[in-house]
């Protein structure tokens, strides 16, 4: 490296593929604005299924869940949307940028060039780490955001009604709904970290995405299993819904915390892997 400074004394390892350049060249991919499409879309396929359908009611067999509520006002239908994506759809576009990043540089046989560059390894592991992280970010307010609008706009804008009972103020509402956000984003990072170090491992983004998926899925049956008893708090998916308890009248902390930190010790180390992979790898094409 100190040759390489030598020769070209304008050269900073760290100027080397700005975090704009590879956020321009993902935001210009046909897959992200394909995804965009789809999670804006959502919610407007939601109002008209309600409008078609009738306004969803579980009063008559006593029991009252989110998706009862969901027409009561823009911010039950934004709550609504993030209940009914956050199990899968939102699993999407998180393994999506996350497992396309290294791979598809890979498929294109374009990696050698960038590292050529020369970017160095680890910089370029930064890069498009920071670049995922920012656009699942991005897709996490998009879903709710489009939902928040069009459902003020179909039901018009009020406090937040509880499936248990009671209501939020109107002035509660948005930063509860934040808060929903950004727990699911953070519970998110697991499988961020599953598809960001299988797609150092693989050539192909499709083995990385769906591998990321699929591990995903499997957490979630395996929660569903009982018999494991106190094994499944070591599982992130345990403490998927654990933002339920921010819709409440009094905000219970203690679920969402043990579901951050579980996600977070999961993420951290996948992330390790995969940078410790990258810089052991050859790279051949």
């Amino acid at each position: 490296m100190s040759a390489l400074v030598d020769s070209a004394p304008g050269y900073r390892a760290r100027h080397t593929l700005p975090l704009r350049v590879e956020a321009l060249r993902q935001l210009k991919r046909r897959r992200t604005l394909v995804m965009a499409a789809v999670l804006a879309a959502l919610p407007l396929i939601l109002i008209a299924a309600f409008a078609i359908g009738g306004t969803p009611d579980g009063r008559d067999n006593g029991r009252v869940t989110l998706m009862d509520t969901a027409t009561a006002s823009g911010a039950n239908f934004a709550a609504t949307c993030l209940f009914v994506s956050a199990g899968f759809l939102l699993v999407v576009p998180v393994a999506l940028f996350h497992g396309d990043t290294v791979a598809s540089e890979a498929s294109w046989s374009s990696l050698r060039y960038l590292l050529a560059a020369p970017v160095p390894r680890a910089r370029l592991l930064w890069s498009k780490l920071a670049v995922a992280l920012g656009f699942s970010a991005a897709a996490m307010v998009l879903l709710p955001l489009v939902a928040l609008i069009a459902g003020t706009v179909a039901y018009g804008w009020g406090p937040l009604e509880l499936p248990t009972g009671g209501s939020l103020g109107t002035g509660d509402t948005v930063p509860r709904l934040a808060l929903v956000v950004g727990f699911i984003f953070v519970s998110q990072l697991v499988t961020a970290g599953l598809a960001f170090w299988l797609s150092t491992k693989t050539d192909a983004p499709l083995g990385a995405v769906g591998g990321a998926v699929g591990l995903t899925i499997i957490g979630n049956v395996l929660d569903a299993v009982t018999a494991l008893g106190g094994w499944r708090d070591v599982l992130p998916a345990h403490w998927q819904f654990a933002w339920i308890d921010a819709l409440q009248p009094q905000l219970e902390w203690s679920g969402m915390v043990k579901g951050a930190s579980v996600s977070v010790t999961y993420a951290l180390v996948l992330f390790a892997l995969a940078f410790r992979n990258f810089s052991r790898k050859d790279i051949v094409s």
